[in-house]
């Protein structure tokens, strides 16, 4: 990490962007066995943002995320479509849980992607439109 522009990040950014600079991407076993050894707080902090999980899709334009997040957008509203298709031939809405679950769903999928995304931009000059990236098997 650039430590000369550390002083603009929170120490929990700082504390992520030092956790990725050293294991790399999700998708690495290093960072995967790294993570494994943190207490449970601590792997909550490097895996996940909860600010993202509530407000994803302003959060990630905040960010500078706008890419990323038009694609995790466009995911949302296919999911929509595909439950709303489903709905359509059933004649009935879908359980209360079923829409619950894929609510929770495309919230993780914004708190997973937020914390390394930003770093991505941030640390490594990457802004590109796969919000997915290095999270995957590398």
């Amino acid at each position: 990490m650039d430590t000369s522009h550390s002083k603009q990040y929170s120490a929990k950014w700082q504390e992520r962007f030092a956790f990725f600079d050293k294991n790399g991407s999700p998708g690495t076993p290093q960072y995967k066995a790294e993570l494994k050894a943190l207490p449970f707080g601590k792997r909550v902090l490097i895996n996940s943002n909860i600010i993202a999980f509530f407000f994803g899709f302003i959060y990630f334009f905040v960010l500078g995320l706008w890419r990323k997040n038009l694609v995790l957008v466009a995911i949302a509203i296919g999911v929509a479509l595909v439950l709303g298709i489903i709905e359509g031939m059933m004649g009935a809405p879908l359980p209360r849980g079923v829409d619950m679950g894929v609510n929770i769903a495309l919230g993780l999928m914004w708190s997973t992607t937020a914390n390394y995304a930003y770093y991505l931009k941030e640390v490594k000059g990457l802004n590109g439109w796969n919000p997915f990236e290095g999270i995957g098997k590398s």
